[in-house]
């Protein structure tokens, strides 16, 4: 079993918390990792489902049922097909505090945003901890031994389709997973829109993988408007499938962009959708590039603390960083993401660091070694990088 970098945040928020909220994707990992703590958490655990019936059931007087458990952690998975309780919960919290009651601690697990499930933090402000889950990591599957550059970047990190027993298989999982999520999840909490609708967009944001997004061009593709188009695609990212990264938006006056750029989270998913099934197949396309750029940015992301704000810096003569991280210290990345075993930046990313201030210059590519480049430009492979890389 692959040991999540999360095992350690999430019973420290236990310890500290009334209320742990862990979110991420469908089948991402966050049932296995919420009962595999059982040994860290020094009270019974009680788990519910509300996917099935019968625990729904349990909760048609929800005060009633809560209310009967003292001492013990309750684990209520797939939360946002019951967002009121969110509401009831608060007041169990405070009650049980002015009242001095042992308290039942309540992780719960969902499978959408915290907006998209319930604008809990008016109800829950100063008693719940958001956590998210993502698929496996580069530093989580490498820690165990168990990490593949190009099975990653070809399978993705959902635990069921990166460990699959082949390549045909871990297909066969993901076109499920996509139709699981058209015909189903994004129906019952997303917009109202076709399943044909919502997987050809899809498929076109995999073909627009890490570029800037333009709604109306996507708008005019689907015969919707840009506000419509521009929900159908909060409404991926409320689901955890699209990443928006923001442009930079720092002091200069320089003409900066605004779009934001869009990425697919997860690799695997993007390149089904483009219909490349094996790693030969993918060295021969013409979207390695932005499939490497998207892959490395949601790695890196992945494992930023929120004390880091991330960005990419692009202006209106192409100057450009794929990535800017800005954290503590004033300590600012920026990064090039190159798909080259020789790679090489441009002038636009020089003035680019000039322009984000940069105290780290940073090539991310795939090969072993790390170099120096001119200009005191660092090329390093990705696994090098993120073990640099501040929590």
């Amino acid at each position: 079993m692959i040991k999540r970098n999360l095992e350690t945040t999430l019973v420290k928020s236990l310890q500290n918390m009334p209320v742990v909220v862990l979110l991420g994707a469908r089948q991402v990992g966050k049932t296995t990792l919420a009962l595999g703590i059982s040994e860290f958490v020094q009270k019974e655990i009680v788990y519910l489902d509300l996917e099935l019936d019968s625990d729904l059931a349990k909760l048609a007087d929800a005060e009633a049922f809560l209310s009967r458990f003292e001492n013990k952690l309750l684990i209520i998975d797939e939360v946002q097909r019951q967002p009121d309780l969110f509401r009831l919960l608060r007041s169990l919290v405070d009650r049980r505090k002015r009242t001095g009651e042992q308290a039942c601690q309540f992780l719960l697990l969902g499978s959408a945003s915290r907006d998209l499930i319930q604008h809990s933090s008016e109800t829950l402000a100063g008693r719940v901890r958001y956590i998210e889950l993502t698929p496996f990591t580069v530093s989580e599957l490498d820690r165990e031994g168990a990490y593949d550059l190009e099975r990653h970047w070809l399978r993705g990190g959902f635990p069921d389709s990166y460990l699959a027993a082949s390549n045909a298989e871990s297909w066969s999982w993901r076109s499920d997973f996509i139709s699981s999520y058209i015909e189903r999840d994004i129906p019952f909490m997303g917009p109202h829109i076709s399943a044909a609708t919502m997987r050809r967009l899809w498929s076109m944001l995999a073909h627009n993988n890490a570029q800037q997004v333009n709604y109306s061009k996507l708008g005019e593709s689907l015969g919707v408007s840009y506000k419509t188009i521009k929900s159908y695609i909060d409404t991926l990212t409320d689901f955890y499938m699209v990443r928006q990264l923001q442009p930079w938006s720092g002091n200069t006056k320089k003409r900066l962009v605004k779009a934001p750029k869009l990425y697919l989270r997860d690799s695997g998913l993007a390149l089904r959708f483009i219909m490349i099934s094996d790693f030969e197949s993918l060295l021969g396309n013409p979207v390695i590039g932005a499939a490497w750029e998207g892959y490395v940015v949601e790695n890196i992301l992945s494992e930023l603390s929120d004390m880091w704000r991330f960005s990419f810096y692009r202006t209106s003569a192409q100057s450009e960083a794929d990535l800017v991280l800005e954290g503590p210290g004033k300590q600012v990345f920026a990064i090039e993401i190159k798909r080259s075993s020789s790679p090489t930046v441009s002038k636009g990313f020089h003035y680019a660091c000039h322009e984000v201030k940069a105290t780290h210059k940073v090539v991310i590519y795939p090969g072993n070694e790390n170099f120096p480049l001119p200009n005191s430009v660092e090329a390093m492979s990705l696994k090098s990088f993120l073990k640099i890389l501040p929590r």
